[in-house]
């Protein structure tokens, strides 16, 4: 399956209304992902698609994250600091009364570049002949993306060293102790390990796998490392800058089966903002002329 036959993100956006809806008007992407997915009945192959040969982030997911946008810059929904989706106050729960059609052409107006005359403006979606290069064009509007597809680039071209460093790094800075890196050869896909104590009362010997990878993680490298994992620890982590095939999510969490927490790019680059590692929150100041108080003068 190709990214062609994969859904377009305008018709991806009724559905996760719908599952924003569902989940009691609020919830952080993987829940609304997921949600959006089921109500879609996307199939496994169509998930399984990259946006980019060597990226970390299905082609599927790019597209919800479009869709997610665009609605929020049509007013429906929007997201806090920790990203949490919900819907604008005012939204009157009327999903079918909304068309997709009307929401991409009043964004597409706002995003009209203010040099371009407003007869060369899009107006209808059907007038598009190539979605991917409209999307990679509109990209520029939307700076919030833009940090995340850096970041993402720098964790990629880092030596194999460095980025075991960043690893243990942002594991102590999560509240583990004691982390570590194996070192050893016939550890089978460990690298590091590390103790988690919950309410200063429970603690948990955790071991974990970081693959700085382009593209996705198969379940046979989850039942790898669930392999080297067991007897030696109460859980484990697998983290990787790319991402994990929808079979191999469902191999980490299968019945019978020790559980293993994963961390794919996306979350992994959300962590490191929340932290505050190599990623720093730029705010922009503006000022506004009030004309109306020097004609009063």
């Amino acid at each position: 399956m190709t990214k062609l036959d994969v859904y377009s993100y305008h018709e991806m956006m009724i559905p996760t209304l719908k599952a924003l809806q569902a989940l009691g008007g609020s919830a952080n992407i993987e829940e609304l992902n997921a949600n959006t997915i089921d109500i879609m009945q996307i199939p496994d192959e169509m998930l399984n698609v990259l946006h980019k040969e060597d990226g970390a982030k299905s082609e599927v997911e790019y597209r919800l994250a479009w869709a997610r946008t665009y609605l929020k810059k049509y007013g429906l929904i929007g997201n806090s600091s920790r990203g949490v989706w919900s819907f604008v106050p005012s939204f009157e729960g009327n999903i079918d009364t909304l068309s997709s059609d009307a929401i991409v052409q009043a964004v597409r107006k706002m995003t009209v570049k203010k040099d371009k005359p407003e007869s060369e403006s899009i107006n209808n979606i059907e007038e598009v002949e190539d979605e991917e290069d409209m999307l990679e064009e509109l990209e520029q509007d939307f700076e919030a993306l833009n940090w995340r597809d850096k970041l993402q680039t720098v964790l990629l071209s880092m030596s194999p060293d460095a980025f075991e460093r960043l690893t243990l790094r942002l594991l102590r800075e999560s509240g583990f102790t004691q982390v570590e890196v194996t070192g050893q050869s016939n550890d089978k896909g460990i690298d590091d390990k590390g103790i988690i104590r919950l309410h200063g009362i429970m603690s948990f010997h955790m071991i974990f796998q970081c693959k700085r990878y382009k593209g996705s993680v198969t379940p046979s490298e989850i039942r790898d490392f669930r392999g080297a994992m067991q007897g030696r620890a109460d859980k484990g982590l697998f983290i990787t800058t790319g991402s994990f095939t929808t079979e191999a999510k469902r191999e980490a969490t299968r019945d019978g089966a020790p559980a293993i927490d994963l961390i794919d790019g996306e979350t992994l680059i959300e962590r490191l903002k929340d932290l505050g590692l190599g990623v720093e929150e730029k705010i922009i100041k503006d000022y506004d002329v009030k004309e109306e108080w020097f004609l009063k003068l």
